[in-house]
């Protein structure tokens, strides 16, 4: 996921959220895995490099399936805004680790291990989704080396019909998604009441690169905001509050560059107005 390497929980760290995605995705909306069937995971695992070093890797959410006590697999979710050549190798490398973290444990039988990828660009996945179609391999080998797929789920492409599927925040998560590659311009009208408020506005300021959206989950307006709708309006306040500032900062330049003193200025306007404008006008 890139930027997810922070500590903050992620959205599909909830068993709702988890559970909703892998029904609809795999399970084409039959409602197989109960949230309460889940089981939070490491994500971390270590592998030892070509320099004889322990190295670390990390994937973004993964989570025991179990049944009456028994685990009957473990499923990996990695969140992608871009495409990413070798990502079938990536993904092979957590799903190894998996399985050799039980066989280190003595598992009394082996799970098995599934990783999707949710891809939040707006252009389809353009590369391979197996590593043999990533390696040159000698013709007398090809049938001796064994393939490795995965599987990429592309949210904006998504069906309404998928889409309605879901029953968690990640319906709103992929009818956003859907609705900007369909308008560019799209402004959010959903009104549909988020449960996981500061999960959902990350995961959307991480995937779409706004940070505005961080803006919105600020402490003054926590509690405040329920659904896509109120998200509009508050960027719709920001956006107001941004270039009313601007504007302030364009006079405090205006007035510096007249000649007014600093004190003559900081009559009407602050400090940091002032030294921002006096920033900007030597920059």
């Amino acid at each position: 996921m890139g930027e997810k390497d922070m500590s903050e929980k992620i959205l599909e760290d909830y068993n709702d959220v988890f559970s909703d995605i892998v029904n609809v995705l795999l399970f084409h909306g039959q409602e197989l895995i109960e949230p309460s069937a889940l089981e939070s995971i490491s994500v971390h695992s270590q592998y030892k490099g070509e320099d004889a070093k322990l190295h670390e890797q990390e994937r973004d959410v993964a989570k025991k399936w179990k049944r009456y006590n028994v685990q009957l697999a473990i499923i990996g979710i990695e969140n992608q805004t871009a495409v990413e050549k070798k990502m079938p190798f990536r993904l092979i490398g957590y799903d190894g680790a998996s399985y050799k973290s039980q066989l280190q444990a003595n598992a009394a039988s082996i799970a098995p291990v599934v990783t999707i990828v949710l891809y939040f660009g707006e252009k389809h996945w353009c590369k391979e989704r197996n590593i043999k179609s990533l390696m040159n391999i000698p013709k007398e080998l090809d049938p001796y080396v064994n393939d490795y797929k995965m599987e990429v789920f592309e949210i904006a492409w998504l069906t309404d019909e998928q889409i309605e599927m879901f029953k968690s925040d990640f319906k709103v998560v992929a009818r956003f998604f859907v609705n900007k590659r369909r308008d560019p311009d799209y402004v959010a009208d959903d009104p549909t009441e988020i449960q996981h408020v500061d999960e959902v506005l990350k995961l959307l300021s991480v995937m779409t690169g706004d940070r505005d959206y961080e803006k919105v989950i600020c402490d003054e307006m926590k509690g405040q905001v329920k659904s896509m709708c109120d998200v509009a309006e508050r960027l719709k306040n920001i956006g107001r509050q941004e270039g009313r500032s601007e504007e302030r900062i364009n006079a405090v330049k205006f007035a510096i560059s007249l000649g007014a003193s600093e004190e003559k200025i900081l009559k009407q306007y602050s400090k940091e107005e002032y030294e921002k404008a006096l920033a900007l006008m030597k920059a």
